[in-house]
């Protein structure tokens, strides 16, 4: 007499979540929103979070030529994190109705790392709460073949909001928000990520 035996399920690798700190002013505050952030992605047993700061990596001031060897040690250290990721989230202010520099910078100088993957955004300011920067985003990040989720995060008057820890002063709306917003990170990742393992990108 013989028994069937199940064959066990590989376990699902997590997905690898990049945040990516889009400001590189002096006194920004871009850091503790992002910290925030990562701290609450990090509690999820479905992701791991690796943490780009764009002032801590600084990329070749513009994307004016062909990448050299003089910006191999730049790329070096940002590229292969983005490549690595399933997805993305940017963390942005509004500076002036719009995004940092330093921002488009980064995504002007890789292409392919960010295609076939969805990118989330988690924004701050004043009254507008960096929305609008998030709006400009969508249509970047649309021409270099990234899909941008619905649902973001939002900050109004995001100073206020903070306390002396770093944290949110009332972290229930902005969890809730986050999770919504990891939901669809991670449910766009893994069908991302099966899609592209089964056929490459553009193929």
């Amino acid at each position: 007499m013989t028994t069937d035996t199940a064959i066990p399920t590989p376990p699902t690798p997590p997905i690898r979540l990049t945040v990516i700190v889009g400001s590189t002013r002096e006194g920004r505050f871009g850091p503790k929103v992002a910290g925030w952030f990562a701290d609450h992605a990090g509690l999820r047993d479905d992701m791991s979070v690796d943490v780009i700061d764009l002032a801590e990596t600084p990329l070749p001031a513009a994307l004016t030529h062909r990448p050299g060897p003089e910006d191999a040690e730049a790329l070096g250290a940002v590229t292969p994190r983005l490549a690595a990721a399933d997805a993305f989230a940017v963390v942005t202010p509004e500076y002036n109705h719009s995004y940092p520099a330093a921002l488009k910078n980064a995504i002007d100088w890789h292409y392919t790392q960010w295609q076939a993957k969805p990118v989330g955004f988690v924004s701050y300011g004043g009254i507008s709460g960096g929305l609008r920067a998030v709006e400009h985003l969508r249509p970047v990040f649309a021409e270099v073949h990234a899909v941008t989720v619905r649902d973001t995060v939002s900050f109004h008057n995001a100073g206020e909001l903070f306390g002396p820890d770093g944290r949110p002063k009332d972290p229930a709306g902005p969890g809730a928000a986050a999770t919504v917003m990891l939901d669809q990170l991670a449910w766009w990742a893994q069908a991302l990520r099966t899609a592209r393992a089964a056929r490459p990108y553009g193929t």
